[in-house]
């Protein structure tokens, strides 16, 4: 980390930042927003791990969104891509290692909430690990017995409500099930899911949450929801859940503009004052 987080302070990308966010898929057009922008691809930053995921830039950026400097990652690597539960262990330390920002993480996801469809945003109030899988298997300190109650920050998630809330953006909150992906979910696997507590499913961002706790980062996560998820109808008669790569690029690119508004909200309105270390 202290490798890559030197060698970005060399190219523009020195702090301090308001904010650091990763982009799911679709998302990555958030970057274009940013004013002043630097900007690498990952595959020039030592130690960072490539993303082969169709919707997904592999750009880091700094810049300034809503007034404020953000530090802006255009897609993320996937436990699925590299069999590697930790494998965005250098960019989340490296966020850490730039003065420590609050980390938002964005995903597409698939919904088991029927009022919460395809183009609707959804804040993450917890998660449950269904990947059998944790980025932090193989740390050898005591570190790695990272405490998960109110993993998801609970200033930061209030600040994303009050910025939903100023721009009139409905926004829900559920449980993310993380399966590990790339293969969609089985509708009996959602039946589990939902079962279990889940509202909310996808391929990515639990790791990143571990992974930010571990190194003392304030963190929270916001779902695009994509579609519903397999097998699953929001009512009689309504569609049943058939989950696709191309749909969910496709809604998450439509409705990213939400996305946009809800973060600018939170960089320009003061929320994150009082989040300051």
């Amino acid at each position: 980390m202290a490798e890559s987080a030197a060698f970005l302070r060399l190219r523009g990308f020195d702090g301090p930042f308001a904010l650091a966010l990763v982009t799911g898929t679709g998302l990555g057009p958030l970057g274009d927003r940013v004013e002043d922008p630097v900007a690498l691809p990952y595959g020039e930053i030592p130690h960072f791990p490539a993303s082969g995921v169709s919707g997904h830039a592999g750009r880091l950026v700094a810049g300034r969104l809503g007034g404020r400097r953000v530090l802006l990652f255009q897609g993320r690597a996937h436990p699925y891509e590299h069999g590697d539960a930790a494998v965005m262990r250098v960019p989340v330390g490296v966020v850490a290692a730039l003065e420590a920002p609050p980390l938002l993480l964005t995903n597409a996801a698939g919904s088991l909430l029927p009022e919460a469809g395809p183009g609707r945003l959804a804040l993450v109030t917890d998660h449950i690990n269904l990947s059998g899988m944790n980025p932090l298997v193989g740390e050898p300190s005591d570190a790695r017995f990272v405490p998960m109650a109110d993993a998801y920050d609970p200033a930061l998630r209030a600040a994303l409500t009050a910025a939903a809330a100023a721009r009139g953006l409905p926004l829900h909150e559920g449980v993310y099930a993380w399966f590990s992906g790339p293969s969609f979910e089985t509708p009996a696997e959602i039946r589990m899911a939902k079962t279990l507590g889940a509202d909310l499913v996808g391929m990515s961002t639990v790791p990143e949450v571990i992974l930010a706790r571990f190194f003392g980062l304030r963190v929270a996560a916001l779902s695009l929801v994509t579609n519903y998820a397999a097998g699953f109808a929001a009512g009689p008669g309504a569609a049943i859940g058939a989950p696709d790569h191309d749909d969910t690029k496709r809604v998450a690119a439509q409705a990213a503009a939400d996305v946009g508004r809800l973060v600018t909200a939170l960089l320009s309105g003061g929320l994150l004052e009082a989040l300051r270390r």
